[in-house]
């Protein structure tokens, strides 16, 4: 048996790393972070419970939402051994433009809430990544600003339809002279879905100054500083608005749109057209024949209708419908870059995310965005390597499948 003695110092000194202290706190906790559950961990800590509760939750019992989360467990990849992957191409072209990964960022409503800078750091983010951005109708930076801060990015705005058709051209019109090229209708909020957490935390827009958030203050008092000192927070769309996310919806939108209201639309508008938020084979072909020229089959993140029909399960009958006159995209449940691998796989052009790069602008704003994606990018790389695959326009349902 070995005798034992105490290490001498040159042997101890090659083990020896330590760091020096991170002064820069969101750098800190950036560097930390290694998945996108990483991020929205410390999201949690970081900002009052309900702004994350807004991010975080969806409608009713949040069963749209596990579902959707549940189907990408149950992908299966399918690899091959002893194939060239010392370097791997995840570049596409969405809409006929190129970009770095099969991945849009998600248009999200009241994203100033989320951190200050708002849709402008994920613009930036975007456009430093070479990935489309779609700012929403409920976003709380104008048309205008974001093509301003971004110059160089592919913005595309996402739309409700209005009860004041009026409004929505305008809209419309002021995205097209900005430079949008790719118009997002958005179609399955005819009403707010019932989000408990919102109700529960008696979230109103913007926050109001109760004793419930005055204390919080005490525990967020960076957000709340920045909140107070930057510009008003509001919706950039409306000259004001002062009540509930649903009170809102209900006011506003329009629960009596059809197809010919859709129609209407193809002729307003002469860039791309998306029609997000197809639940239903059928309605992707009514929606193509009626000039689309893309759908994301959605359930809203899970915020609407609880008990949806789930987005994953639903892509390839959807792929086999229209997907040699559309592009096909998805969302809800993409947490991972090997997601966004397995959602190109089963046929989607690229798959939309939103609380994943929110839960990074909560951390650290631009450079939280840029972090979420980041991590996507370093895991769907990853993911192409293990499956054999160079490139991802390669991907197709030999590589992924859905366990029963």
């Amino acid at each position: 048996m070995p005798s034992r003695r105490l290490p001498r110092y040159a042997e101890l000194k090659p083990l020896l790393r330590v760091r020096p202290p991170r002064l820069d706190g969101t750098r800190r906790r950036l560097e930390s972070a290694f998945t996108i559950a990483d991020l929205r961990e410390t999201a949690r800590r970081r900002v009052p419970r309900a702004v994350f509760d807004y991010v975080d939750g969806a409608a009713e019992q949040e069963v749209s939402l596990r579902r959707a989360r549940e189907a990408y467990a149950r992908v299966e990849f399918s690899p091959r051994i002893l194939r060239d992957v010392g370097s791997v191409d995840t570049s596409t072209t969405i809409l006929g433009a190129s970009a770095s990964l099969p991945l849009v960022l998600a248009p999200t409503g009241f994203t100033r809430m989320m951190h200050h800078e708002g849709e402008r750091a994920v613009g930036r983010a975007a456009e430093a990544a070479s990935l489309p951005y779609a700012l929403s109708t409920m976003g709380t930076t104008s048309v205008e600003d974001l093509a301003a801060a971004a110059p160089l990015g592919r913005h595309w705005f996402q739309l409700y339809l209005w009860r004041d058709r009026d409004a929505s051209t305008d809209l419309v019109e002021r995205a097209r002279k900005a430079g949008y090229d790719t118009l997002v209708l958005t179609v399955d909020t005819p009403v707010a879905g019932a989000r408990l957490r919102d109700s529960h935390n008696g979230l109103t827009i913007p926050p109001s100054l109760t004793a419930r958030t005055l204390a919080d203050m005490a525990r967020h008092p960076a957000w709340w500083s920045n909140l107070l000192t930057t510009e008003p927070l509001e919706f950039a769309s409306l000259s004001s608005w002062s009540g509930t996310v649903a009170e809102l919806v209900g006011h506003m939108f329009d629960p009596t749109a059809v197809a010919a209201d859709l129609t209407w639309l193809r002729e307003q508008w002469p860039g791309h057209l998306v029609v997000k938020g197809v639940q239903h084979v059928e309605d992707a072909r009514a929606v193509v024949d009626l000039g689309a020229d893309a759908v994301v089959v959605s359930n809203h993140g899970g915020r609407q209708l609880d008990r949806a029909p789930t987005p994953l399960e639903l892509l390839p009958g959807v792929v086999a419908a229209v997907g040699d006159r559309a592009e096909v995209f998805v969302d809800t449940g993409v947490t991972t870059g090997a997601d966004v691998i397995a959602a190109r796989a089963l046929g989607a052009r690229a798959a939309l995310v939103g609380r994943a790069y929110l839960y990074g602008l909560m951390v650290g704003g631009q450079a939280g965005v840029t972090r979420a994606i980041d991590i996507l990018r370093a895991e769907a790389i990853r993911t192409l390597q293990l499956l054999g695959v160079e490139r991802v326009d390669d991907l197709d349902d030999r590589h992924a499948k859905l366990r029963m």
